[in-house]
């Protein structure tokens, strides 16, 4: 069985990782092109790339593979299937009816819920407390081809992106194995997603960072752990832009206007938030890093009365 893999990011390239260390036949990778990162700009490969190059197997970055160059190459490795993870852009028909066995994705989300580029910031956000991997067989809409196989785990309250994008990660290798090794011998039993019960996640975008409303604990909390480690949410405090992290919810009732700092100790700052509250273990202020709150006391960074948001 011939693959041809696509992708892009790190949760794509761990999965790239496992078909080579299993032995499965990938004939040939496509990724997005290389991107400047960092202060420099310079140009960074990305992580499905590396493995690409790690592992010898011919890589390509087209700006797009359904026309051009970019569709005659994939033509030449004559693939029995593409397999797809976070690659970041759609195929188009005639890609989709190249391969005999057809295209499949690995999407982390249980569908039709969470379509789009960012699934597992999303789910955070909404304060969903299930999730899964869906893996379907690709059509020409987002994420909207029937489904081969789904999964579901459950959202811990300790759960933020950093960690429950390992869980889903582990979840998709695994799935993804079965998949592979089940195409081998029987074409899949594909179900119809629903779309009346669709939901979309789109892209970050800068403005989604930007914590501005501390009346609700339980958005405020899901916001903050949506995008923690990285990039963080970011918000006011005396004019200055500081980034919140390891968000816990508090105490149901607390004294102080919405986004008030309202105790400081070695559990993290109290925020007062509408009729509860969030603790937060992390603070980061332009040009540092991270730190506790009670070393920000201590530099006359923070203070119990300061208002966030404000």
């Amino acid at each position: 069985m011939r693959i041809v893999f696509m992708g892009t990011p790190d949760f794509a390239a761990s999965h790239l990782e496992v078909l080579l260390q299993s032995n499965y036949n990938v004939v040939g990778v496509f990724s997005q092109p290389d991107r400047p990162k960092g202060r420099g700009r310079k140009l960074m490969p990305t992580p499905v790339k590396l493995v690409s190059l790690k592992y010898g197997i011919p890589v390509f970055q087209p700006d797009s593979v359904n026309t051009g160059d970019g569709f005659d190459t994939l033509c030449k490795l004559s693939p029995d299937v593409i397999i797809t993870v976070a690659y970041g852009k759609l195929l188009k028909k005639r890609v989709i009816e190249l391969p005999s066995l057809g295209c499949y994705n690995v999407h982390a989300s249980l569908l039709p819920k969470y379509r789009g580029a960012a699934p597992i910031q999303r789910t955070l956000e909404n304060g969903e407390t299930k999730t899964g991997i869906t893996i379907f067989k690709i059509d020409e809409g987002m994420d909207s081809g029937p489904i081969a196989m789904a999964e579901s785990i459950d959202i811990e309250i300790s759960d933020n992106f950093g960690t429950l994008f390992e869980k889903l990660k582990t979840l998709g290798i695994k799935m993804l194995l079965d998949f592979a090794g089940s195409l081998d011998s029987h074409r899949p039993f594909l179900i119809p997603q629903n779309d009346e019960e669709a939901s979309f996640a789109p892209k970050i975008l800068p403005e989604d960072l930007l914590l501005k409303d501390f009346s609700s604990a339980t958005r405020v909390f899901n916001k903050i752990r949506a995008f923690d480690p990285a990039p963080g949410v970011r918000t006011s405090l005396g004019g200055e832009i500081i980034k919140l992290f390891g968000a816990r919810p508090g105490a149901e009732e607390t004294a102080g206007v919405d986004g008030e700092i309202v105790e400081i100790d070695d559990s993290g700052i109290v925020v007062s938030c509408g009729s509860g509250s969030v603790i937060i273990s992390l603070v980061q202020f332009s040009g540092k890093k991270k730190m506790r709150p009670m070393d920000a006391l201590s530099g006359r960074l923070l203070g119990k009365g300061m208002v966030l948001g404000g």
